[in-house]
């Protein structure tokens, strides 16, 4: 478990973390969102021990990172490692060596490396690529093979900073899901920081909001996405759409397993109505798929149209 506690860290007179406080349960994929210079890449440095906190306290598994010492330190990131955007590989050596480098560097003998290297190679798909230079690889194929490296010393914690922001949508969705499998099969607990939402809908089941330092919201990722507070409505950037329309825009979630698909058929003929469907989608949040329309409904009919909704448990979202 990682307990984070008024957490401060600051670069000379810049204040980059601000009370950060958060607790990641064991086998966990946690996100971190926010904009750029929001603080996640620190934050997620202060977690692997690279940078020192200002103030405040980081546990992992009850140890303060405070406390240890250069040898400690070292001991304890190997239970620590990270990808990163641009899965930095060594040109000049076959991906079977980056994958062993770590193993290499702590003196792991021939054979565990051998062991170890192709038991990951078969878990991240990559088996054929062993005796190849990274240079001929595909962006996806070099991200698993830093994955397979990272992985290659047992880590409890693998961190992932902007992992997907150089893929195209496609290898995105595929080393997503490698990262679910492996978060299944080997009870890693992964820590996302990323801008993209995309890639918390599909993989995280908490998050953190971060903004100028602050969290600025944290739960549960439907909870967060069903229930949108302001912070988390000025932070995705929607705006009011239509407004030539006059009227009241309101967003409608679609849920799985429900009477909500039919909601606005029955809306129409019970209360007697008329609206305009502005847009619609439907989002993959992990295993489950959420709508949403935007609908316009003229000013008379709205506090009707809220009351008949929230009565028959749909959950709404007013663009006022």
């Amino acid at each position: 478990m990682i307990e984070i506690n008024n957490l401060q860290k600051a670069f000379g007179e810049l204040e980059v973390l601000k009370d950060i406080n958060m607790t990641i349960q064991d086998g966990e994929i946690y996100g971190l969102v926010g904009k750029s210079g929001a603080g996640k890449s620190t934050l997620l440095r202060c977690i692997n021990g690279l940078d020192t906190c200002t103030s405040g306290s980081i546990k992992i598994n009850g140890v303060d990172l405070n406390s240890l010492d250069k040898k400690g330190l070292r001991n304890f990131r190997r239970e620590v490692s990270m990808i990163f955007q641009h899965f930095p590989m060594l040109g000049r050596k076959t991906v079977y060596d980056n994958i062993a480098f770590p193993m290499k560097c702590w003196k792991y003998d021939k054979k565990s490396i051998d062991k170890r290297v192709k038991e990951l190679s078969e878990i991240v798909g990559i088996t054929d690529k062993l005796e190849q230079k990274p240079s001929t690889l595909s962006g996806g194929q070099k991200q698993r093979a830093a994955i397979a490296r990272a992985l290659s010393m047992n880590p409890k914690i693998l961190l992932c900073d902007e992992a997907t922001s150089a893929l195209d949508p496609t290898t995105t969705s595929a080393i997503l899901h490698l990262l679910r499998q492996i978060n299944e099969k080997l009870g890693l607990t992964i820590i996302v920081v990323t801008h993209q939402m995309d890639v918390i809908r599909e993989v995280c089941q908490k998050i953190s909001l971060l903004e100028d330092g602050h969290i600025i919201e944290s739960g549960k990722v439907d909870d967060i996405f069903l229930n949108v507070s302001e912070k988390v409505h000025n932070f995705l950037g929607q705006e009011e759409m239509f407004q030539s329309l006059g009227g009241i825009n309101l967003q409608i979630m679609l849920l799985e397993n429900d009477d909500s698909k039919q909601i606005l058929s029955k809306l129409a003929r019970d209360l007697d109505v008329d609206f305009s469907v502005l847009s619609g989608k439907v989002e993959r949040y992990r295993d489950k798929h959420l709508g949403f329309l935007i609908v316009n409904f003229q000013i008379k009919d709205i506090s009707r149209v809220k009351e008949y909704l929230t009565y028959n448990k749909i959950v709404w979202h007013s663009f006022e």
